[in-house]
């Protein structure tokens, strides 16, 4: 009995594992990009997040500051501007009023 339980177990598990990652994919392909954007959406992004990008703007580059002679000998001074200074600039500064579409497909 108890091996007809641990196979059943394990035959669910596997079936599991199989099918998750198809399941999300179909979900994935399902939902569709609005272009048009609502005022909420647009108030939040200004009132809230592009302050908050400000601030990580400023911290990033102090950070970037303090880390440049470490990233130097590294090696990787480039890939610290950019992940430091440039992401949260360009996600501040450079995208549209309201659009955080980017945010999810991790464009910046």
């Amino acid at each position: 009995m108890r091996k007809i339980i641990k196979r059943s177990i394990a035959f669910f598990l596997i079936i599991t594992l199989v099918f998750i990652p198809l399941a999300t994919t179909a979900v994935a392909a399902d939902q569709t990009q609005d272009e048009e954007v609502g005022a909420g959406a647009m108030t939040v992004d200004l009132l809230f997040v592009r302050p908050v990008g400000i601030i990580a703007v400023v911290f990033g580059t102090a950070v970037f500051i303090l880390s440049l002679p470490f990233s130097a000998l590294g090696g990787n001074a480039g890939s610290a501007a950019k992940q430091l200074v440039a992401a949260p600039a360009s996600f501040t500064f450079k995208r549209k009023l309201g659009h955080f579409d980017e945010l999810k497909r991790g464009g910046y």
